[in-house]
């Protein structure tokens, strides 16, 4: 389904210029984006880049054995699909929804000639690159070196800077396999957050009480990552 003109929920693509927004338009096609969908698998030749505007998805890294970990986060503040306009047409990365919601999409050869035609949209898109990459890099060092309730708040943070609510709908185990630990480790996380008084957490729903405390007991890795962001993207986060 084409994108009506009121459908510019996604930050990225309100951070165009109106004349780019216009050339877009035409191109862009609604989507549903329901938990689980898979956007592109390892090695596949990607057909679209997706903005999503009320979902968030995971990009994981798979391994042999089947097991995954979380490398980055993408909600309304950007694009799944890098690869298509850095050079190459696939990815070692899987890109999965992780919450639910909606998303626009633009076929892969139309975003590869808007960035060839190396104006305002290519450098807006490489900068988000900048910003994103920076995200994989800080969440290698983050699963690394902090514990993993440092851990999981920063993932907590990131994830609701990319919703629209201070909620977050997502089971334990879901939340194990983004993080590549153990459900039990997760669990006895959530519960030392729980008891602080900085989430509740009933049936997969995760309610954040206390933002603020839930910043200072998270590592420096989520300050990290929204600075850069704010730096690099100020257009973008503030629409």
């Amino acid at each position: 389904m084409i994108a009506p003109p009121h459908t510019r929920r996604n930050h990225l693509l309100d951070a165009l210029p109106e004349p780019e927004w216009r050339r877009l338009l035409p191109h862009l096609e609604s989507v549903d984006m329901p938990l689980g969908m898979v956007l592109y698998e390892p090695g596949s030749t990607l057909s679209h880049v997706y903005f999503p505007t009320s979902s968030i998805v995971s990009l994981l890294y798979v391994m042999q054995n089947g097991a995954s970990a979380e490398i980055a986060v993408v909600g309304f503040e950007g694009l799944v699909g890098i690869s298509l306009f850095m050079g190459g047409d696939s990815t070692p990365s899987r890109a999965v929804v992780q919450s639910a919601g909606q998303g626009l999409r633009l076929k892969a050869q139309t975003i590869k000639d808007e960035f060839n035609r190396s104006g305002p949209v290519m450098h807006l898109l490489l900068r988000y690159t900048q910003a994103l990459i920076t995200q994989m890099s800080q969440t290698a060092v983050c699963n690394r070196h902090h514990s993993l309730d440092q851990q999981l708040c920063r993932w907590l943070l990131l994830s609701l800077d990319r919703l629209r609510s201070l909620e977050l709908v997502m089971t334990q185990e879901l939340i194990a396999n983004m993080l590549g630990v153990r459900r039990e480790g997760v669990t006895e996380s959530a519960l030392k957050l729980q008891q602080a008084g900085l989430i509740r957490y009933v049936r997969g729903h995760i309610s954040v009480l206390d933002r603020p405390g839930l910043e200072r007991r998270s590592c420096e890795c989520y300050a990290v990552v929204k600075k850069e962001y704010e730096r690099l993207l100020p257009k973008v986060l503030a629409t």
